[in-house]
């Protein structure tokens, strides 16, 4: 096992840990440990709520979760020869859940504390516990479906420079000011600007403290850093290329998920868990000029689940409520491949709010299946039918 860097006590909150790490985007966060090109070490990590959830069947936890506390990170991690310009090479070389804590969580949250991406047709909290047994899961809340996990961190990235972050701060607070597309619901906001409520900003203290939590960018969206992308197949054995923006890059991570479908598609939608991850790093010199890089490049690993036999579902860009025809718009084409899957499920026993969990943790693949044929873009969601008990085939 290679040594562990970043340790974490369950019972304590981030801001207690003999080393704390952040749940903030700021240059000027203190990196708790070094490492140089070539090492291989351990990084642990909190789930993203920073332990607010438990592990029992009353959903008012993930009703009342303080999203001002999200996500906290593992980090910063200092590259020694790393400069802006370079590229981090991290290879992830194994994930897993910490011992002891074997478990995770799955949530819907209520419109009043943040909503979600299906938050008209479901507007109440709801929560899935799973029980993580090797490589597979499977919840008292959601019977009769058992799958195996592509185990990856939901979010990874390095440090953004002071021009980078004033330039997503600026882009964001116009995005707000502007106001949204016509379908878009009030909740969730346009975006989450910064807010120094709860924020965690490793070892530093006093004025420097409240000078970086006024100006640190939150951790909710992926940016050209990298940052929250929620890519299921970043697994065991992929390898990321981050472009540098910071003197020894500054690497962090967090949000481990054991399993999570394309989308993520209720917020809280993978299967949260604390966990560990094995690493290795090595820089490319002036790589990201060298190619042309403005957001992150991965190599997925070879370990993901194997399954061959799918139902999908097709959705057009056509609102649901009032029927209004959308000029090839992706997102709400995913919407209604995802309400088309739910509702057929529905006529299986489950119930909606069990069915758009499933759909948010499970490995379904989500694709853009068509996006030049006008009016209308085509998306579909591909559910593996093999995670059934029953068989899932219209008859």
């Amino acid at each position: 096992m290679p040594p562990t860097l970043f340790k974490v006590d369950l019972t304590k909150p981030m801001q207690e840990q003999e080393l704390p790490g952040h749940n903030r985007w700021h240059p000027d966060i203190p990196a708790v440990v070094s490492v140089s090109p070539g090492d291989i070490f351990r990084i642990e990590c909190k789930d993203w709520t920073d332990g607010q959830i438990a592990n029992n069947d009353d959903p008012s936890d993930v009703r009342d979760v303080d999203l001002s506390v999200v996500h906290v990170l593992s980090g910063p991690i200092y590259v020694n020869g790393a400069e802006p310009g370079d590229i981090l090479v991290v290879d992830l070389l194994d994930i897993g859940p910490l011992a002891g804590d074997e478990w995770g969580f799955t949530g819907i949250f209520a419109r009043e504390n943040g909503g979600g991406f299906l938050t008209d047709h479901f507007p109440n909290a709801a929560k899935a516990c799973w029980d993580i047994q090797g490589i597979y899961t499977q919840s008292r809340h959601i019977p009769g479906v058992r799958f195996a996990g592509i185990t990856h961190p939901g979010l990874i990235g390095c440090a953004p420079s002071h021009e980078l972050l004033a330039k997503w701060n600026a882009r964001e607070r116009a995005l707000v000011e502007k106001g949204g597309p016509p379908w878009k619901p009030a909740i969730p906001p346009l975006a989450e600007l910064p807010n120094p409520k709860n924020a965690i900003l490793g070892t530093l203290k006093g004025a420097e403290f409240d000078r970086v939590a006024a100006e640190a960018a939150r951790t909710v969206p992926p940016r050209e850093h990298g940052g929250n992308c929620d890519i299921k197949n970043l697994s065991k054995g992929s390898r990321i290329y981050f472009p540098v923006y910071v003197e020894g890059a500054k690497l962090s991570m967090g949000d481990i998920h054991f399993s999570q479908g394309d989308g993520e598609i209720s917020f809280c939608g993978a299967i949260e868990m604390s966990g560990y991850i094995d690493l290795h790093v090595d820089v490319i010199k002036g790589g990201v000029e060298k190619y042309g890089m403005v957001n992150p490049i991965f190599k997925p690993g070879p370990v993901e689940p194997r399954y061959s036999e799918y139902l999908i579902f097709e959705g057009i860009s056509v609102d649901e409520f009032t029927g209004e025809q959308y000029y090839l718009d992706a997102h709400v084409a995913y919407r209604r491949a995802c309400l088309n899957a739910i509702e057929y499920l529905k006529k299986f026993g489950f119930t909606g709010e069990q069915a758009y969990l499933l759909l948010s943790c499970a490995p379904v693949e989500g694709r853009v299946s068509g996006i030049v044929d006008i009016p209308n873009a085509c998306c579909t969601l591909a559910l593996p039918t093999e995670i059934f008990d029953i068989d899932i085939l219209p008859k």
